[in-house]
């Protein structure tokens, strides 16, 4: 069965490819005993941090004063990873920007967002592929999951290594926190999974080979888990008791690449291989509407917490839409391969992207 897994991993990190392609409840009883025992948890050898350094960077200096969200500008590429850029996230300030790197470069890298200078790098922070990368609500801490089946804790004040989490058997392809900082939820190849952040330990077992979990999303309000498959089902649980409350058959033709909250929390996004994107009601689970345009996989999605804008990326590029209207803005072409990793920053004046050309390009908003 990991064998399998390992293989559909490796296949969803190269899309020119050919796609290779019980749900366990845990009882309120049983999450009592999880959060009882520690369980589950490793400790590995210290890992020397590089100091910060300059590093390779081409800036390219804005043409005009000010911008827009509809049209934003290249400040900053990063070249520096060797292999895809396969998860992105900013530090709560937004003036740090964090690449984690896949195809064997299994390193973490930390950016200053205003100077573009290389803030620090974890080297052999997994085995493999870096695959998700998650940063707490404080900043203090920082969660990145991998191929090697493995979650890692950093202290984000000296970048060190604090814990591993390893209970999933195959790849780690999403992490999501609740608000709180208090829970991770970790969706692999081999199921769902919640982690204590403040203890450290292992709490629940959501589902395990129901199917292939290629993303997970905590709404705002940290009550409500989404989760999408390999087959494009998209799945709400409650997380207060672990529940599943609402199944979505059929959401998508193909693999849920990427599911986020809008910052009400009243509408889930889901991104998907078969080219669409799809706003649901994230209280009645129904269609709202349907962005069509990407000519082909939507690798992955991001909302501007504004709320009204969504970047998108793929093959053809970075897409801006407005989500009131459903209007697609701009279409931005500062990747010579494959979009695969979108976030914006929290104070909403950047726009971070990857692609498989193994850049990291930082856009100026506003």
């Amino acid at each position: 069965m990991q064998n399998a897994s390992l293989a559909r991993a490796r296949i969803a990190q190269h899309p020119h490819r050919r796609q290779g392609s019980k749900s366990q409840m845990t009882s309120a009883k049983n999450i009592l005993m999880l959060m009882s025992v520690a369980g589950a948890i490793a400790i590995a050898p210290l890992i020397r941090i590089s100091p910060a350094i300059p590093a390779q960077v081409e800036f390219t200096p804005p043409a005009q004063p000010t911008t827009s969200i509809a049209n934003p500008q290249l400040i900053y590429t990063f070249v520096e990873h060797l292999g895809t850029i396969k998860s992105l996230a900013f530090t709560p300030d937004s003036q740090t920007l964090i690449s984690g790197g896949s195809d064997n470069d299994g390193i973490i890298r930390l950016w200053n967002t205003t100077t573009g200078k290389r803030r620090g790098i974890i080297n052999r922070a997994h085995q493999t592929a870096i695959e998700s990368v998650v940063i707490s609500p404080d900043g203090q801490t920082l969660a990145s999951g991998g191929d090697d089946n493995t979650i890692n804790l950093w202290n984000l004040k000296n970048n060190k290594f604090t814990r591993s989490f390893v209970g999933h058997t195959s790849n780690v392809l999403s992490l999501a926190v609740t608000p709180n900082g208090k829970v991770l939820v970790s969706g692999a190849l081999d199921g769902i999974r919640m982690w204590d952040l403040l203890q450290q330990r292992p709490l629940a077992t959501l589902t395990r080979f129901d199917n292939l979990i290629y993303t997970v999303a905590i709404s705002p309000d940290g009550q409500t888990l989404a989760s999408g498959d390999n087959i494009g089902v998209v799945k709400l649980w409650d997380l207060s008791t672990g529940k599943l409350i609402r199944t979505v058959p059929g959401a998508h033709a193909n693999t849920v690449t990427k599911l986020v909250f809008t910052p009400d929390g009243n509408t889930l996004i889901s991104a998907s291989r078969d080219r669409t994107i799809k706003l649901w009601n994230a209280s009645s689970g129904e269609l709202v509407r349907t962005l069509t345009g990407h000519n082909n996989w939507v690798n992955t999605i991001a909302i501007n917490p504004n709320g009204q804008t969504l970047a998108s990326g793929g093959r053809d590029g970075i897409k801006l839409w407005n989500l009131t209207t459903g209007e697609l803005l701009n279409t931005l072409y500062g990747h010579s391969d494959w979009v695969s990793a979108i976030t914006f920053s929290p104070d909403g004046t950047k726009l971070a992207t990857g692609g498989f050309d193994r850049r990291v390009n930082l856009w100026l908003l506003q």
